[in-house]
Order: C-alpha cells, then sequence, then structure tokens
C-alpha cells in the first residue's frame, strides 16, 4: 500500500476513524533526515499490510504539526482506535518502526 498525504480536512476520516493503526511521518522537503526516512516508511507501507501510512508535510500543515507537538522532524507518530500510541524523533529504520508499530 502506498503513503497516504494527511491534511488538516482528512485527518479525521484517515486516522482518528481508522480501524487499522496508523503510522504518520512528520516531515519537511528541506529536512535531509526527513529525506532519508522516506523511503524507509515507504517500505514500511509495503511490508506492513495491516497498518495504514500516511505522510504530513509540516510546512503545508502547520497546525497538525502544532495539534500533536511535533518539534522537530522527521517524527513518527502511531495512531491506534484515534489515540496516539506511540511516538519516535530522528531517523528510525524499519526494525524500529516495526517495533512501534508492535
Amino acid at each position: 500500500m502506498a503513503t497516504i498525504t494527511i491534511k488538516t480536512d482528512n485527518f479525521e476520516e484517515e486516522v482518528l476513524k481508522s480501524e487499522v493503526p496508523v503510522l504518520i511521518d512528520f516531515w519537511a522537503t528541506w529536512c535531509g533526515p526527513c529525506q532519508m526516512q522516506g523511503p524507509v516508511v515507504e517500505q514500511a507501507a509495503e511490508e506492513l499490510k495491516d497498518i495504514k501510512v500516511g505522510k504530513v508535510n509540516v510546512d503545508e500543515e502547520g497546525a497538525l504539526a502544532q495539534q500533536f507537538r511535533v518539534m522537530s522532524i522527521p517524527t513518527l507518530i502511531v495512531f491506534k482506535d484515534g489515540k496516539e500510541a506511540g511516538r519516535a524523533i530522528g531517523f528510525q529504520t524499519l526494525d524500529e518502526i516495526k517495533k512501534l508499530m508492535a
């Protein structure tokens, strides 16, 4: 499954109301570590079939970044049943993402 672009207008439907766990990657185009994280997040989306993976561009969706107190990027947040269930800041390997999702 490919990643979904998450914006304020689809956040509730795609994340809060999701029936499966959701991994959100908060990132920006100018962020070097974010550019390294992107392919790993894409790989997680391909390998982990029972989750949804979304990306939030913090420059375009500053309100979402602020709402979830994202101070550093990349930040990965896991949502389960509409609530934050885990968070990792900085570059994460695929194995670290799998542990975060567990």
